[in-house]
């Protein structure tokens, strides 16, 4: 029996469906099995609830050269992650090196506009090998279409980057524009030239995973917020942070019970702090004392030590924590530091994250490299992150609170809403031995026993000046508390706060010291 007109047109349908869904060559296929790497379609698969994909332009095709392949090299759509929408692009390196041409620009111009219209996480698995050069500067036009929509995005959804492969040259900056970026040890390598052409131009030679590599990105350039050992890791460790942010900046952020009870006391913190302020301690047992569960999502965690942030829940609620850690360079803030910590303020408050601080800062990190280096700037910009931010903010001071790092450190003065200390809190304008020798130098000099006058000065200016005691008088901590109390402040405050609602003054936008 014939085949009625419907009928082919059904398997003309098919046909072409089947040869899209196919992908890439074998022998490319293969190449990209051998290095341990996953297709495109199965690392959608992974990422996204069972069943919940729906392709966008899966017959797209170039409309110029001799290779027209279906999907030109990306995959694009929309599904679920726990039962929340987001919108995917996966890079297809089987079809043609995962390269951007026009089609493929197109593909993502829609999707990312898509995203924004309707307020849902965007989320690209990159693993391409940048412009397609035989489409010359229309490619680079599409990537000019990518950044703008990055820019317009921002602070509107979540964009999340995925690097499973290659991204160089001009491709690293739509991920670089983007709130996270994830890595692969070992396989996702990130540079703007590589190492050939490092070592042409400065003659250094460099391999590719020391000059692009996770691990350098993730410790000294601070460009990975995120590392795993896999592809499957590194794609559930991203649903696991999807789980603290709201789909989009008109989206309380995702209330999730986690059995943890709101009245219970942190004991171990009453013993945490050692008998000398001048011996470390780990800032992260605090931070996890207080949280859900103990539940901490920890940000940049390898790079910039000395400060630590990151998420958690506060009885169910999400909320961004930024900690100096004193077992690392004392806590103190330095360029990176400064850096880090100053985006992680803005994400949150672009996404409507309450904010918890925890404050053992023992000022600036003084040095030569770091004052030409710009900490002046840098340190800067976390302070204008603080005064911008309008989320419920919270400053909690463990012990010391030196200077002008004190009042970075989200203080009373710069906005924070409620401000606690423990009764082991230094606030003051520098440590007792720097104070003492600047204030009682004569004295000391002028002394018998200089050095045991100098003692008997240090611990006076302590007894006197380094306590929480004059900061609690004139109103610039709201409570004095004591440390297993803590949880339940953070609770009761972040519950009553809300509905905290400020109006900003009227601007087309401030100006971040950069």
């Amino acid at each position: 029996m014939p085949e009625s007109p419907i009928q082919a047109k059904l398997l003309d349908l098919q046909d072409r469906r089947a040869e899209a869904l196919k992908g890439g060559p074998e022998r490319a296929v293969a190449r990209q099995r051998e290095k341990g790497k996953m297709l495109a379609r199965e690392r959608i698969e992974y990422l996204l609830d069972p069943g919940s994909f729906h392709e966008l332009d899966l017959l797209a095709r170039s409309q110029t050269g001799a290779e027209r392949p279906y999907t030109d090299g990306v995959i694009t759509g929309w599904g679920m992650i726990d039962g929340r929408k987001v919108f995917v692009s996966s890079q297809d390196f089987t079809i043609m090196g995962g390269s951007l041409g026009q089609t493929f620009a197109a593909k993502m111009h829609k999707l990312m506009d898509l995203a924004i219209s309707v307020g849902a996480p965007m989320i690209g698995l990159n693993d391409g090998a940048g412009a397609r050069i035989p489409e010359g500067v229309v490619s680079l036009d599409g990537y000019g279409g990518l950044f703008y929509r990055n820019v317009q995005a921002s602070g509107v959804v979540p964009q999340i980057s995925v690097i499973l492969g290659p991204c160089a040259g001009g491709a690293v900056y739509s991920p670089a524009m983007t709130d996270f970026i994830f890595m692969v040890r070992e396989t996702s390598h990130m540079f703007i030239t590589g190492p050939d052409v490092v070592k042409t131009v400065t003659g250094e030679e460099v391999t590719l995973e020391e000059l692009g590599g996770a691990g350098s990105h993730s410790t000294k350039s601070g460009v990975a917020t995120f590392t795993a050992a896999d592809e499957k890791s590194v794609l559930d460790d991203v649903r696991y942070l999807l789980g603290f942010l709201p789909s989009n900046n008109s989206d309380p952020a995702p209330y999730q019970d986690m059995g943890d009870d709101p009245g219970r006391t942190c004991d171990e913190l009453d013993s945490l702090l050692p008998d000398s302020s001048n011996r470390p301690y780990d800032m992260k047992k605090v931070v996890t004392s207080v949280l859900d569960d103990g539940d901490f999502c920890e940000y940049h965690a390898s790079w910039a030590p000395s400060i630590v942030c990151g998420f958690g829940r506060l009885d169910g609620h999400p909320v961004g924590v930024v900690a100096n850690q004193p077992m690392v360079l004392a806590g103190v803030l330095d360029i990176e530091s400064s850096s880090k910590a100053a985006r992680f303020v803005r994400t949150c408050d672009a996404f409507n994250i309450p904010l918890v601080t925890f404050v053992d800062v023992p000022g600036f990190l003084p040095g030569v490299d770091q004052e030409y280096g710009g900490i002046i700037r840098h340190g800067a910009k976390l302070l204008y992150a603080y005064c911008e931010a309008t989320v419920p903010r919270i400053q909690v001071i463990t012990r010391k609170a030196y200077g002008g790092a004190y009042v970075v450190m989200d203080s009373k003065g710069i906005g924070s809403d409620l401000s606690y200390a423990w009764p082991t809190a230094e606030l003051a304008v520098m440590g007792p031995e720097g104070a003492t020798d600047i204030v009682y130098r004569r004295e000391i000099q002028s002394a018998a026993d200089p050095a045991t006058r100098r003692t008997e000065l240090i611990d006076q200016y302590k007894t006197e000046f380094a306590n929480p005691w004059i900061a609690a008088e004139r109103g610039y901590v709201d409570d004095v508390i004591e440390p297993h109390e803590t949880r339940r402040k953070l609770i009761a405050g972040f519950d009553m706060l809300r509905s905290k609602a400020e109006e900003l003054p009227a601007r087309k936008h401030g100006n971040v010291p950069l």
